[in-house]
C-alpha cells in the first residue's frame, strides 16, 4: 500500500475508533507528513519501504536539526503506532519499526503558582470585574474554575451549561479519548460561576443575537456553551489562553504560562494537603498513574527548597 494511502487510513482510525481528540489527530498528522516527505527524498514510496533503518535515520536527521528529546520521542511513537497499524491491517506487512526506540528525554518539573500568589491573582481578576464588565466577570469563573477543578483548557472550553452542577458542586468533563468524569469544585468557583451565570453570560450571549450571528448546532452552539466570548459564541482555546498568560505574566519568574500552569498549580496544591495520589489521577483524567506522579516531585522539590532556605543546617 501506498505511504499516503496508509497515511490517510491510519490517520482515519485514530479519529474515528481510537476516538483520540482532533488536536491530537492534527499532532500526528504533521508528524506522517513530515515522515512522508523524508520517504520521498529516499524514494521510498510504499510501506513496506519505512525499514528500522529509515525510522532511525529519520530520527537522527531530525536531532541534527536540532528537534528537543521530547520531540523525537513523539516521532518515534507515532511512527511505531503506525507501523504496529500497518502489520494488523495490510496483508504481508510487518512490523517494521517494533523496535524503534525512543531517545530518553528528560522530565522537567511544572511550574507552579504558590498558594498565596492564586490567592492574589484571583482578587486582581475581581477587581477588574467590579465595575460589572461581562468579560471580566467571565474571566474570574475560567479561572477558578481551570484551579478549583484542574482542568485542562480543551475541557473548560467544551463545558455546557447543564454539565455544571452547582448545588453538588460538580462538574461532567469530557477529557482525551472522549473520556468522561466528574470533577469537584469549591464554593469560591460556585459563587464565581453563579455571579457569571447570572450577571455575564445572559449579556454576552445576547450580542450573538444583536450581531446577527447564525445559529450553529453541536458543541459550538452558544447557547449550550458554559463560556462564551466577546461576541457570543463559545470561548476558544487561544482566548483562554490570552487571559491566563496575561494574568501570569504579573507574577515574578513567570515569563509566560498557560492554564496548564493552572492545572499542575491545582494538582501539586492537593497533594500538599494531603490528598491520595489515585484521587488526584481520577481528578485530573489521567490513563497512568506515573503521569500524576510527576506532581509528587514537584511537591518534593518545593519542601526540598523549603527546607534548604529554613534550616541552619541545610
Amino acid at each position: 500500500m501506498q505511504i499516503r494511502e496508509s497515511m490517510e487510513r491510519y490517520l482515519a482510525h485514530l479519529a474515528d475508533e481510537r476516538r483520540l481528540s482532533p488536536a491530537t489527530v492534527r499532532a500526528y498528522a504533521s508528524d506522517l507528513e513530515q515522515l512522508r516527505a523524508y520517504c520521498d527524498e529516499h524514494d521510498a514510496t510504499d510501506s513496506s519501504d519505512v525499514t528500522l533503518e529509515l525510522g532511525r535515520d529519520w530520527l537522527w536527521h531530525g536531532s541534527q536539526r536540532g528537534l528537543s528529546a521530547t520531540t523525537l520521542a513523539r516521532r518515534a511513537a507515532v511512527i511505531r503506532g503506525w507501523s504496529k497499524w500497518n502489520a494488523a491491517h495490510i496483508p504481508s506487512a510487518t512490523d517494521s519499526n517494533a523496535r524503534l526506540r525512543s531517545p530518553k528525554t528528560g522530565r522537567h518539573l511544572p511550574h507552579v503558582v504558590a498558594a498565596d500568589q492564586m490567592t492574589n491573582l484571583v482578587d486582581v481578576l475581581r477587581g477588574r470585574a467590579d465595575d460589572g464588565d461581562a468579560v471580566a466577570i467571565r474571566d474570574v469563573a475560567m479561572v477558578e474554575m481551570l484551579y478549583a477543578s484542574a482542568l485542562r483548557v480543551s475541557e473548560l472550553v467544551g463545558l455546557d451549561a447543564d454539565d455544571v452542577d452547582l448545588d453538588r458542586l460538580t462538574a461532567r468533563v469530557t477529557g482525551k479519548g472522549a473520556k468522561q468524569r466528574v470533577v469537584p469544585f469549591g464554593v469560591p468557583a460556585q459563587n464565581a460561576l453563579v455571579d457569571y451565570l447570572t450577571r455575564a453570560r445572559p449579556e454576552l450571549v445576547a450580542r450573538a443575537k444583536d450581531q446577527g450571528s447564525p445559529a450553529t448546532t453541536g458543541a459550538t452552539h452558544a447557547e449550550r456553551a458554559l463560556f462564551v466570548g466577546a461576541r457570543g459564541s463559545r470561548i476558544g482555546v487561544k482566548a483562554v489562553y490570552t487571559v491566563v498568560n496575561r494574568l501570569l505574566e504579573t507574577l515574578p519568574g513567570f515569563d509566560a504560562g498557560g492554564p496548564h500552569t493552572l492545572r499542575h498549580t491545582a494538582a501539586t496544591h492537593l497533594l500538599d494537603g494531603g490528598a491520595d495520589l489515585r484521587s488526584v489521577q481520577e481528578m485530573l483524567g489521567h490513563a497512568s498513574l506515573g503521569t500524576t506522579q510527576i506532581y509528587t516531585h514537584v511537591s518534593l522539590e518545593r519542601l526540598k527548597d523549603s527546607y534548604r532556605g529554613a534550616h541552619p543546617r541545610a
